[in-house]
């Protein structure tokens, strides 16, 4: 029986592994390892050739948040505050929405859901990218309370 074609070194970015982190549960790294493996297999199957570290590298820039509300207590009230998400809360969000997404779905190996929202994300579309979407939304509403920042 032939391997299948590995596509993340043992080497690879330190976002790849900072993502296999992420989706690990219970310690079991060499799980989590595999289905990204097998997630970048079943990616370049559905996805006619692409690259698959492009299409993660295009999902994640698409899930990325760049604002978000953070609630503050002021003079007996709590308001939702628009602030900036730093870089390093930004690919955290990314991962828990992507993960979160996949895992979400039923009935199909992680390998083949992961496979399908990082897909999906690439193409604007999709779970992760409706959350940001929310996400933002619920900044650009609350816009009125940005001068509490401040305080």
């Amino acid at each position: 029986m032939q391997q299948a074609t590995t596509y993340i070194p043992e080497g690879s970015s330190p976002l790849l592994e900072r993502f296999i982190n992420s989706m690990m549960l219970r310690g079991k790294k060499s799980t989590s390892r595999r289905i990204l493996q097998d997630a970048f297999v079943e990616i370049s199957k559905q996805g006619e050739g692409q690259n698959p570290e492009r299409v993660f590298e295009k999902a994640i820039e698409n899930v990325k948040p760049a604002m978000e509300v953070k609630p503050k207590r002021i003079g007996g009230a709590v308001y939702q505050i628009p602030v900036e998400v730093k870089p390093n809360r930004q690919m955290s969000l990314t991962f828990r929405w992507i993960i979160g997404a996949a895992r979400d779905q039923k009935g199909r190996p992680m390998a083949k859901k992961l496979a399908g929202v990082l897909m999906e994300a690439a193409a604007g579309a999709g779970p992760a990218v409706k959350k940001r979407d929310d996400v933002h939304k619920m900044a650009q509403a609350n816009k009125a309370f940005a001068h509490f920042a401040k305080y």
